[in-house]
């Protein structure tokens, strides 16, 4: 099953417990609108190469679209589609006010020079510029893109309009997009935000279930969001005891659990995990310990309290879900796990916390950075962390009681909260 049909398949499932016209459900499994581009683009070196870009729609019952633009030689419409899907039943159930979408480009950013990544960057604006808007359609950074590349889409987008339409209000046209720098009025605690909202989201869960501290973690992924997570959970006493990034990670078997700081430290020097063995203030070459060097399949199959997947999606399967020894299953990336997977996870008790709750403080933070933008505010980090842990936490406690009073796993849960919420802003049902 791919993964826009695994979602669609969860989102069914999640309707089954609420009384809603087949014909709601039927809008929903599809996008509003997709938008595929094709154009040209100069390298350095003169050679040109057609370009494929996407942009899908998804659903803007509650608000503009809004989702990020992700830069990969692998994006596909598939993906896009899952992906904006996912922002649509994100938005809903941290209630804020937007809709879903996603976009991205067919290529591989690291190929290209500064130079032509910011000169593509401005293509892919103008190419999009009919189509997006503050209030219409909002971008945001995800895979391979970051603040940079969203002052120079924002920068571009402004120049478009502005030579059509005489724009007055230019600082207001920022809001086109969110995961600005802060030079250009991004919000405070945007880069941290995804794994600060999901760390909000843990440390309810652990209250509820009872589980004590200090709890044994390992996380897929250490790239922004695994990598501030990390960061996170150890300044606040869970034990990391293994991390990994595409080439491979580093385990902890004594269940010590490492210094994050001095692994990102280390890894940013060795550009690798394996020479990043780091507890305490100490870090050494990993294959002097027993078990020191894991794969990314290994990292999944460790006997700890938490496994947070924060790399890609499908990465826990019906073929390694029997072999999962975490107590708890806490996703940060987008689909990591399949829905023939969900099932098993559940059946042994395993208890499986979804991406569509966890991962949402990005798109919250977003929505703050926006907010500031039309309003011409500018908010303390401070006011973010607050406003971002009362949506998390309020987001938290709703699936939850529904997890209870349905009986159903959380996902479902959180699936049955975001449609509650759309069919309360549609006006006909």
């Amino acid at each position: 099953m791919n993964v826009f049909n695994s979602a669609l398949t969860q989102l069914k499932r999640g309707a089954k417990y609420i009384n809603l016209p087949p014909y709601f459900i039927d809008q929903l499994s599809f996008p509003e609108r997709t938008i595929t581009l094709n154009f040209s683009f100069k390298k350095d070196s003169g050679e040109v190469e057609i370009i494929k870009g996407y942009r899908v729609q998804y659903n803007n019952l509650l608000g503009p679209y809004k989702g990020g633009l992700r830069y990969h030689q692998d994006v596909n419409m598939d993906e896009i589609k899952f992906l904006a899907l996912l922002m649509v039943i994100k938005n809903a159930i941290v209630d804020v006010p937007f809709g879903g979408a996603k976009g991205g480009l067919a290529i591989d950013p690291k190929s290209l020079s500064e130079k032509e990544l910011e000169r593509l960057t401005r293509l892919f604006a103008k190419e999009l510029a009919p189509n997006i808007g503050p209030m219409r359609d909002i971008p945001a950074p995800d895979v391979n893109t970051n603040s940079k590349i969203m002052d120079w889409f924002a920068d571009e987008y402004i120049e478009v309009k502005d030579k059509k339409q005489n724009v007055e209000n230019k600082d207001q046209l920022k809001a086109v997009v969110t995961g600005k720098s802060l030079q250009n009025d991004g919000s405070k605690g945007r880069e941290q935000s995804t794994g600060m909202g999901g760390f909000f989201v843990l440390e309810e869960l652990i209250k509820r279930v009872g589980v004590k501290k200090p709890l044994t973690v390992a996380i897929q992924g250490f790239g922004n969001v695994g990598s501030n997570m990390a960061g996170i959970l150890h300044d606040y006493g869970y034990k990391v005891v293994a991390v990994s990034d595409v080439k491979g990670g580093i385990y902890d078997s004594s269940n010590t659990g490492f210094n994050i700081d001095l692994v990102r430290e280390c890894r940013l020097e060795k550009g690798m995990f394996a020479g990043c063995y780091c507890i305490g203030s100490v870090c050494d070459l990993a294959k002097k310990y027993e078990d020191g060097i894991i794969t990314n399949e290994e990292l999944l199959e460790l006997p700890v309290d938490i496994l947070i997947p924060a790399a890609i999606e499908n990465v826990i399967t019906s073929k390694n879900a029997s072999k999962i020894k975490a107590k708890i299953l806490f996703e940060m990336a987008n689909g990591p796990t399949t829905a023939e997977a969900d099932q098993i996870l559940n059946k042994r008790g395993i208890l499986v916390v979804p991406d569509v709750l966890n991962n949402a403080g990005g798109v919250i933070v977003s929505y703050f950075e926006w907010y500031q933008n039309i309003h011409s505010e500018k908010w303390s980090l401070e006011k973010v962390n607050r406003g971002l842990k009362e949506k998390m936490v309020k987001a938290f406690e709703k699936v939850w009681k529904i997890y209870k009073e349905k009986k159903v796993d959380l996902r479902t849960a959180a699936y049955i909260l975001a449609l509650q919420r759309l069919a309360e802003a549609k006006p006909d049902l």
